[in-house]
């Protein structure tokens, strides 16, 4: 028997292909959403009937889309967060989601750490200026030595202090988990949320989008933070309130802001791209050939195990197996 497989990810299949030569070599077929376009929930609607799998980016995974998926044997989030599928609808429909949680860790906290060198130094208006024929002196900063705060001290979050500890940081963190014995073996130290804002040179965003964690940076906690602070979000972008964040950059209450994510991607004409104390990256936090190659496998392997009646790895709803 042959099995169809649906990609919307703009990243799966197309930079590395090992993941499609595993699913050829287990009777599936795969056809792959272009990339540049968005697909809507119409289309996916239509087309998700035909489908015994799907691999999924950031697009809604709605109970519209679930109601009409009557093939559909499990959802593989290409990626961690799983906050644009609707969950209790695909566990209600007996549809087993997965997710790929820490197999792009390491490149999302290596570009977090490129984005705090990025600010400090200004190194995207360093090299704009002197491709328009300027020769500017450009003060920074350094970052060795700064008090890094982390929010979520997740895989991504470890992976940040790890880092960090390479540059003589200071790493303060805010989790409602707190691993003690990762947190002593790098100098870590646990501290509520109103603190770790206060003290931090660095703030570092790395939690999952939920009801408790939209809009979490807001004018208040910007203006707890210090004048000359930044702020990266490499996470989701409406856990930070932009249009707080753009009065906080435009008014100096913090130095600068890098973000990787925004609550509307891309963020076509919005007003903080205007800034220039602010830098902007295109969602590519776990853009790296390894990483994609991590996270396509563990996507394909689940899909493999489904398939087969086997219980796979990584899946956010077990209620789907209980009786």
């Amino acid at each position: 028997m042959i099995y169809k497989i649906l990609s919307t990810s703009p990243s799966f299949g197309y930079y590395v292909f090992e993941p499609l030569e595993y699913l050829k070599q287990h009777d599936c077929e795969w056809d792959l959403f272009p990339q540049g376009r968005t697909i809507t929930q119409e289309e996916l609607v239509d087309r998700i009937r035909e489908y015994d799998a799907i691999v999924v980016g950031m697009e809604k995974i709605t109970e519209a889309v679930l109601n009409a998926a009557i093939r559909l044997k499990i959802i593989a989030k290409h990626g961690a967060g799983v906050d644009n599928i609707d969950m209790e609808a695909a566990t209600r429909k007996g549809v087993p989601v997965v997710s790929a949680p820490g197999a792009n860790s390491d490149a999302v906290a290596d570009l977090t750490f490129g984005l705090f060198l990025s600010l400090a130094r200004s190194i995207p208006l360093a090299d704009h200026s002197v491709k328009e024929g300027k020769w500017p002196r450009m003060v920074g900063i350094q970052v060795n030595g700064k008090v890094l705060g982390i929010i979520g001290l997740g895989q991504i979050g470890k992976k940040v202090a790890q880092r960090a500890a390479g540059f003589d940081m200071k790493i303060l963190a805010c989790d409602l988990v707190k691993d003690q014995s990762f947190a002593r073996r790098w100098g870590v130290t646990y501290l509520p949320l109103e603190e770790v804002l206060a003290q931090a040179d660095f703030l570092s965003i790395h939690i999952p989008l939920g009801p408790s964690s939209r809009r979490l940076i807001g004018e208040k906690e910007l203006r707890l933070m210090k004048e000359g602070s930044f702020l990266v979000n490499i996470s989701r972008g409406s856990i930070v309130d932009e249009d707080a964040l753009y009065l906080a950059l435009k008014e100096r209450w913090i130095r600068g802001a890098a973000l990787d994510v925004f609550a509307q991607e891309p963020p076509v004409d919005h007003p903080l791209l205007k800034l220039d104390n602010l830098i902007s990256t295109p969602h590519m936090g776990g853009y790296t050939y390894e990483a994609l190659r991590e996270t396509g496998m563990i996507c394909v392997q689940a899909i493999v195990d489904i398939l087969n009646a086997r219980r796979p790895k990584n899946v956010i709803n077990p209620d789907v197996w209980r009786p």
